[in-house]
Parts: structure tokens; sequence; C-alpha cells
């Protein structure tokens, strides 16, 4: 663990340091594999309960304890789109306890038959699943999420999903944009999910550059960090 921690981290300097001169590849490469790996290699195996035994710091690397709780617990230990706690139910208790059933929310097949009976050309269709390649993370995943962990807490609390309301329907950006979910409200979601990722991660992580290209006379250092990390996101979602 630790010394994938170490891999982590020092991609996430190279790409932070690097971010600011200009969009380049490395910075791009970096930045999407700091992300990348605190997710898949990191939060994943902490979130299943992998260190829960074995490693001595019980206060963080716990399955109970690392990245929930709080936002400053997201940011210290596991800040992306999708919020720790709602990722845990969805992917811990549903999608490994449902796989391949309907019942799992991330079964694709079940997820893409509105676009595989769309009447639009076969060539329109590559192109939607090429938009979703891109922007999965945060267009389904974050959303559709954190309608699980609102699942979980109504049968937590004996309470009954009303009648016309399907639960193994996926929650997206485009639901919440048009007919709206009954869990949660577009709002909520942005405030309390994406929000935090989306104002941390791209706006305020390369701020600092900001003042470095006015001290430095380097103009640009700002807007080129901006960019590098979006399309950091881009590769992450791509190869993700």
């Amino acid at each position: 663990l630790n010394k994938m921690i170490g891999w982590s981290n020092a991609c996430a300097a190279v790409g932070i340091l690097t971010m600011g001169l200009g969009v380049n590849l490395v910075s791009v490469v970096a930045l999407s594999t700091w992300t990348f790996t605190r997710w898949t290699m990191i939060a994943h195996h902490t979130c299943h309960g992998g260190y829960d035994r074995c490693h001595p710091n019980k206060g963080r690397w716990n399955r109970f304890k690392f990245a929930i709780g709080s936002t400053w617990r997201r940011v210290c230990d596991w800040l992306d789109w999708m919020m720790p706690e709602a990722w845990n139910v969805e992917h811990n208790n549903r999608h490994h306890y449902c796989l391949s059933e309907l019942d799992d929310p991330d079964l694709v097949e079940e997820n893409l038959v509105d676009l595989r009976s769309m009447n639009i050309p076969l060539f329109a269709k590559y192109a939607i699943v090429f938009f979703n390649m891109l922007t999965w993370k945060w267009f389904y995943y974050a959303p559709n999420t954190y309608k699980e962990l609102k699942l979980a807490r109504l049968r937590r609390q004996g309470k009954e999903i009303p009648a016309d309301v399907h639960p193994e329907y996926a929650v997206t950006i485009k639901t919440l944009l048009t007919s709206g979910s009954p869990f949660y409200s577009l709002w909520e979601f942005v405030s309390i999910v994406a929000g935090p990722y989306l104002v941390i991660h791209f706006l305020l992580l390369p701020l600092p550059l900001l003042f470095v290209g006015q001290h430095l006379n380097m103009d640009g250092m700002y807007a080129s960090a901006v960019k590098n990390l979006v399309l950091a996101e881009l590769f992450t979602n791509f190869h993700g």
C-alpha cells in the first residue's frame, strides 16, 4: 500500500509541477495516472476492507473511515466525482452481490437499452458511446452511485419505494436535467457530490499558478493547468 501511495503521489507531483508549462502530454498522463490509481489501486482496495486488519493505522486505512464523513476526509483520502459513501454502497454491495443481474447498477447491457433501441444511424450511436467513454464518471457514475446511497438509506429506515419509481433505472446528469430524480435534486447532487471535486480539483488546485505566472511574467500558466487537468480527466475516463 505504501509503495502504491508513493507512486501515486509521485505522479501527482510530476503532473502538478508541470501542468502550468503549456498543454503537454507529461502533465496529462501523470495527472490521469494519479487520479486513476487513487481510485482503482488505493481507494478500491481500502473500501473493500483489504487493509482493515493488516494496516497499523486503523484510523485511516479502514473501510468504515477512509474518505467518509466530511469533505475534508474526501480531500485527504480520495477526492473524485463520486461520493465515497455512495460508491461503497453501489460497488461493494449492489454491484458485487448482484453481479451481471438486473439489480447490478453497472450492468452495461441494461444501461444501454435506450441507446440500442434508438432509431438513429449507427455512426450516431458510436458517437454517443464515445461521448460516454470520455464523461462517464461525472455524467453517469457519480449520480447513479448517489442514487444507490439514497436507496440504501430508505431500506435501512424501513421506508417503501413508491410504486411508480423504478430503482433499477440509472440516474444520470441527463435525468437530473430533464425529468429529474425522485431521490434527490440537481442542486443536492452538485453541492454535495460533484461540486467539491469540480471546484477543488479544477479551480483551486491550479490557483497558485495564477500568482506564480504573474511573478514570473509567464501569462497563461493557470489556463494551461486547467486545460491539462481537463484533458487528464478525459483520458482517465477513456482508459478507465
